[in-house]
């Protein structure tokens, strides 16, 4: 592996005011206040509209970013075998990590049983759209869905796991073609260079985004929307925290860095995924900042999108968690067997949850289906939290996303240690990306 890359131009230190992370923060609060003191305000169409444009902004670059770096990444590796191993390791990291993240909400969620005793009446037709949307849901339409029908409808729709296909079997293709290809291999490479420098202008509406999202979701459900369930919010909070930091801080240390520096090293994409309850809101900067931290190319734009389906820990976390509380707070004992079937069944269920504000209600109404249809109903007690919930669930998933592009790098052996804790001593600011840098 070589690296090539051309030092950035020196540039004026920043004030304070002028760091991404600190803007993002500071909108977030913003937010949060206007939202509660004039919710009126908060719930217009047009600060709504502030963070779904942001959304959309930062998806109209993720399907190029994936293609040209998965493609290009593997059009420059000389073993056409080294793709499916990186692959076949990827996945093995997923399921482990996977099951210890349901486990975890399993096990959480019988030590303290929060949903005994809560007096809430569940409406069954405020989630009716989401169970149907769920009993819909099949195995075979998951797979099938994978194949584009055609490639531009897949760019199109911004459909990460179709792009990533296609750009897996582009890149085999440019592969094949060797010296003949070299031309538009560096055409790729030069387009992945020009839209990460629109990702860089995109970036500096990121506050004004997390602001109209933030202030939207308070002004919307608002302190009243949390009631007698804030205790079930709690609780998923820190059991995401007790995952993060246990489960993927020992798999940093095994690594060989500190799962606390590395949140700091991604920090503005945490802000940024916080504010806009998405986890796709910044992939393309994820992806690029792992590339600086001495992670394979090849490797970043495998593992990534690729985990965004198939690597989601706080949906994981979150599934087992709500489908005790649900089922505790309806007074349904559930045996161990339908428990274990919960691993089971969220294990599938959890594939193909993007990370988008919504999508971990619906494989929870898939996972109650089957489990135990008596307690589909009971989702409604935790539909008015569930934008709340969204948001850990988003930060645990992007976190874990980041780590897994890591470890896997480490055990292909294509990590570059020194990079790796020098940019971790010296974090970077996802607005000065240098858009004339790639890791081969």
């Amino acid at each position: 592996m070589t690296t090539m890359a051309t030092a950035a131009p020196a540039r004026a230190s920043q004030t304070w005011y002028q760091i991404l992370y600190v803007q993002v923060l500071i909108a977030i609060v913003i937010g949060v206040i206007v939202g509660w003191l004039w919710p009126s305000v908060a719930t217009n169409d047009w600060v709504k509209a502030l963070g779904d444009g942001f959304i959309k902004l930062i998806k109209m670059v993720i399907a190029p970013i994936i293609f040209c770096t998965v493609a290009s990444g593997i059009a420059h590796i000389q073993d056409a075998r080294k793709v499916g191993r990186v692959g076949v390791k990827a996945l093995v990291y997923f399921e482990i990590v996977s099951s210890f993240a349901l486990v975890l909400g399993l096990v959480i969620g019988n030590l303290v049983q929060i949903g005994h005793g809560l007096a809430v009446k569940p409406d069954a037709a405020a989630v009716a759209n989401y169970v149907k949307q769920a009993e819909a849901s099949k195995t075979v339409d998951f797979v099938l869905n994978i194949i584009p029908e055609t490639v531009v409808g897949a760019l199109a729709r911004g459909d990460v796991l179709q792009v990533l296909l296609f750009a897996i079997l582009f890149g085999f293709s440019l592969m094949a073609l060797g010296e003949r290809g070299k031309g538009l291999r560096g055409m790729i490479d030069d387009v992945a260079h020009a839209v990460f420098g629109v990702i860089a202008i995109i970036m500096k509406a990121a506050p004004i985004g997390a602001f109209g999202a933030m202030a939207f979701t308070i002004g919307k459900f608002g302190p009243s929307a949390l009631g007698n369930l804030i205790g079930l919010i709690a609780l998923f909070y820190a059991t995401a925290a007790v995952f993060v930091v246990v489960v993927l801080g020992l798999i940093a240390r095994i690594v060989g860095f500190s799962i606390f520096k590395f949140i700091v090293y991604i920090k503005d994409e945490l802000l940024i995924v916080l504010g806009t309850s998405s986890s796709e809101s910044a992939l393309p900067q994820l992806m690029e900042k792992l590339e600086r931290l001495g992670c394979s190319k090849p490797v970043v734009g495998l593992v990534v999108p690729t985990g965004y389906s198939f690597n989601l820990d706080g949906t994981n976390i979150y599934m087992t968690l709500a489908t005790l509380f649900i089922a505790q707070a309806l007074g349904v004992d559930l045996t161990f067997g339908q428990q274990l079937t919960i691993l089971l069944v969220a294990m599938l269920t959890s594939k193909g949850a993007s990370g988008v504000t919504g999508a971990g209600f619906i494989t929870l109404a898939a996972t109650l289906s089957v489990v135990s249809p008596a307690l589909v109903p009971g989702m409604a007690i935790v539909f008015s939290i569930d934008k709340f919930m969204s948001e850990v669930r988003a930060l645990t998933n992007i976190t874990g996303n980041g780590i897994a592009a890591v470890f896997v790098s480490w055990w292909e052996g294509e990590l570059d240690h020194a990079t790796l804790h020098a940019r971790l001593k010296q974090p970077t600011d996802s607005t000065n990306i240098d858009t004339r840098s790639t890791r081969r």
